[in-house]
């Protein structure tokens, strides 16, 4: 991990802050006790709404020997964009929006190969949670072949809420599972579309799953139960992409 990923001390947190620095997430030392200067940072990170993990000294070792006293920035390499801004202005621009959900992908390889093919393809956004996800750093952005640094992502509190207010908003939610019985050439994505991916490992989480308008499933021929996430991803967004181009909608 390059020395410009993160900041670390609490002071320097604090300058980083104030200053505007986009901060993807701040760890602190589980045991961290209130003081002046730290109640001034847990202050800050509250005003500010940054997502917080408490962890081991251990872990915080691992980014930097040096003196972080126990707090350690992350930095983001790309402003984040809220969803709530975001999906009014599509509407008033005049697209036929197309967003890719992602519940749970952990893996910086697989974001980045989404992130390729979603800038490719004319999506209009990537949504991940705040938690239990992957986040916008240099080694994403390089995976991504600089895709991240053109494509939106909103950073929300859940997948849950998300994929909620996009439903309230218009969109059709699709949740691509191997359970599903629709192959996912013949569901319809004429209208507003949200495509659901889930965590590698375990899929689209239930609560998100319930949620969804329908499902769709890639057919399965060989010996291996399932594709890689990202090639997953591609292989439904260019369906989307060929059923708008054939009805003459124009892929932004």
């Amino acid at each position: 991990m390059q020395s410009t990923d993160y900041i670390f001390g609490i002071r320097a947190v604090i300058e980083a802050i104030e200053s505007g620095k986009e901060i993807d997430k701040i760890f602190i030392r589980k045991d961290l006790s209130g003081g002046d200067l730290s109640d001034e940072l847990f202050a800050l990170i509250k005003a500010h709404r940054l997502v917080v993990q408490r962890v081991p000294i251990e872990r915080l070792n691992k980014i930097t020997r040096k003196n972080h006293q126990g707090v350690i920035a992350m930095l983001s390499a790309i402003t984040y964009h809220s969803l709530g801004n975001l999906v009014p202005m599509l509407f008033e621009d005049g697209v036929l929006p197309f967003i890719v959900v992602l519940d749970g992908i952990t893996d910086v390889r697989n974001f980045g190969a989404i992130a390729r093919t979603c800038e490719c393809a004319g999506v209009d956004a990537i949504v991940i949670p705040e938690r239990g996800s992957v986040s916008v750093g240099a080694d994403a952005v390089k995976t991504s072949a600089g895709a991240l640094l053109h494509l939106p992502v909103c950073r929300e509190h859940s997948t849950l809420s998300a994929v909620k207010y996009l439903k309230d908003s218009g969109y059709t939610v699709v949740g691509v599972s191997e359970k599903a019985d629709i192959n996912y050439t013949r569901a319809d994505y004429s209208t507003p579309t949200a495509l659901v991916m889930g965590a590698e490992d375990v899929g689209i989480s239930d609560e998100v799953l319930r949620q969804c308008d329908t499902f769709v499933s890639i057919p399965m021929f060989g010996h291996i139960g399932s594709l890689n996430v990202s090639v997953a991803a591609g292989i439904v967004m260019y369906e989307v992409v060929r059923q708008r181009l054939e009805a003459g909608v124009e892929v932004i």
